[in-house]
């Protein structure tokens, strides 16, 4: 049982030291960071039953049929659910977070709560497949995990961009749009995979190829907002 639970965190826990070694100019404390982690755990005890309820209640289909089908699960059914209770969680940590005073930190702490989502919910994912948990932590490394990541690293940019400085309501409406997109396009790829298996070998390409694509981008906005905390040390902005 160790050492299913200690393949479920790992990955997480490296990530989110990276992105902490990524903060140059003031890291932040660890026992924020475990703060974070802990309310993205507690986060997967929310979404978890909302996916259940929309499911109950007819809104998302628990096993799609169609692309269509597999594209509303994908973007409303989980997307919209998972990154919603996540941004709710980064507010709570970050609202009135002293620590909060660099552009970086807004990745910083939605990576600490992006990670401790996946690792909960790669617990869940490893002990509900236990005869071949080894495969899907080995999978779930490399896709799941990273692209919790990535989501978070974009929900972090957004989040730092309206904190630090004028923002208008489309820079707000990305805080949880950007991420929801990209989560969508993650999931949406499997889902019509596992719908119409002759196409399966196609859009696993196209999924291999966006989750490519996604360190790019992500690399492209950790860098962003470093330049922004190097060239205004000593200057902080509120939303």
């Amino acid at each position: 049982m160790n050492i299913i639970i200690i393949s479920a965190t790992l990955p997480a826990l490296v990530l989110l030291y990276y992105i902490w070694r990524r903060d140059k100019y003031q890291k932040e404390p660890v026992k924020e960071l475990l703060k974070g982690f802990g309310l993205g755990v507690c986060s997967v005890f929310i979404a978890g039953p909302l996916e259940m309820l929309l499911q109950a209640v007819g809104l998302s289909p628990a096993e799609p049929q169609t692309w269509l089908g597999a594209i509303w699960e994908a973007f409303f059914g989980v997307a919209l659910v998972e990154e919603g209770v996540k941004l709710f969680f980064l507010w709570l940590l970050l609202r009135k977070n002293p620590y909060f005073d660099e552009h970086i930190d807004g990745v910083v702490y939605a990576v600490a709560v992006g990670m401790g989502f996946a690792a909960a919910e790669n617990i869940g994912y490893l002990f509900a497949n236990i005869e071949q948990w080894q495969s899907v932590a080995m999978s779930r490394a490399i896709f799941s995990v990273p692209g919790h990541f990535m989501f978070a690293v974009a929900m972090g940019y957004y989040y730092s961009v309206n904190h630090f400085a004028l923002s208008n309501k489309a820079d707000r409406f990305k805080v949880l749009a950007v991420p929801v997109v990209l989560h969508g396009i993650f999931d949406s790829l499997l889902m019509m995979a596992n719908v119409t298996p002759q196409f399966g070998a196609l859009l696993w390409l196209l999924f291999v190829a966006f989750c490519l694509i996604l360190p790019g981008f992500a690399n492209s906005k950790i860098k962003s907002l470093l330049e922004s905390d190097r060239m205004n040390q000593g200057s902080i902005f509120r939303w």
